[in-house]
């Protein structure tokens, strides 16, 4: 008995152990620092907000950490760095995979060669709308205060373009469901107003449609999609397609990747009209 007991108890720790480290097995080992900061004009800016399918929960894999002298972010102490996956520092355990260099990647495709891209990070996982609104601490983050700490960073090295958003897994349920678009109404309208631009692009991304939670999920993305209809100022991305990781909750890395091609590809559309 007491043999079986530690045996358990070594697969269960193995286990832990195991899957921390294959989730950080392709992590980048060395930071590179920008030492020529491009021209604040030649900087376009994009800030990712939500929660955790914005921080990023995919599998890192080798190709999400080459990067590209004209994709830039910053790390935990504001410092612009080149962007490698994963951009998001703010819950070390948890954070994987996020769209941001995907979608730099594929922005870059499209627009003036001298032109940088500047991603900005400040999705915490878990976080609910209200949250954001209340400037609650979540997860040791201050949300709202430090959406503003990031905009003020992001001003110093360029034009801040655009929010890429994507949260409302916290929302999807029959409390929050009712509430959900006057409070997109009143957080989008937070965000302009603290960047001081009232027709900032903001690209929202639907949830997946993989939940166990089916109905109170789409019916978030009814919610998203018919708010883009008033605020035309908002695009939507489709996700119906992607896949999740294996828990119902968070894309897979090759939803992630084209989750940031979509963005990239709405933000251009958006700004063409």
């Amino acid at each position: 008995m007491k043999n079986t007991l530690l045996t358990s108890l070594f697969l269960i720790v193995s286990s832990v152990v195991f899957s921390q480290d294959n989730r950080t097995a392709n992590f980048p080992t060395a930071i590179e620092r920008v030492e020529k900061v491009p021209e604040k004009s030649k900087v376009w800016v994009f800030i990712m907000a939500g929660q955790s399918n914005m921080a990023g929960r995919g599998l890192v894999e080798p190709q999400d950490t080459i990067s590209n002298k004209r994709i830039l972010t910053i790390n935990a102490e504001g410092q612009l760095i080149y962007a490698k996956e994963p951009l998001h520092f703010y819950e070390p355990t948890l954070t994987g995979l996020d769209a941001g260099l995907s979608f730099g990647k594929t922005l870059l495709k499209s627009i003036p060669s001298n032109i940088s891209v500047l991603l900005i990070p400040t999705a915490v996982g878990g976080s609910s709308i209200q949250q954001w609104i209340g400037d609650s601490v979540y997860r040791k983050v201050k949300l709202l205060t430090n959406f503003k700490e990031k905009v003020h960073v992001a001003k110093q090295y360029g034009t801040i373009k655009a929010i890429l958003w994507h949260q409302g897994e916290s929302d999807a349920n029959t409390v929050s469901i009712p509430l959900y678009d006057q409070r997109l109404s009143t957080l989008f309208g937070t965000f302009r107003e603290i960047i001081k631009n009232d027709a900032l692009p903001i690209i929202a991304g639907e949830l997946g449609s993989y939940s166990d939670n089916k109905q109170d999920w789409a019916a978030i993305n009814q919610i998203i999609r018919t708010h883009a209809t008033v605020d035309k100022k908002m695009a939507v991305v489709s996700t119906e397609d992607l896949k999740n990781k294996g828990d119902k909750i968070h894309f897979d890395s090759e939803g992630q990747r084209t989750l940031g091609e979509r963005y990239a590809q709405a933000y251009l559309k958006l700004v063409a009209k």
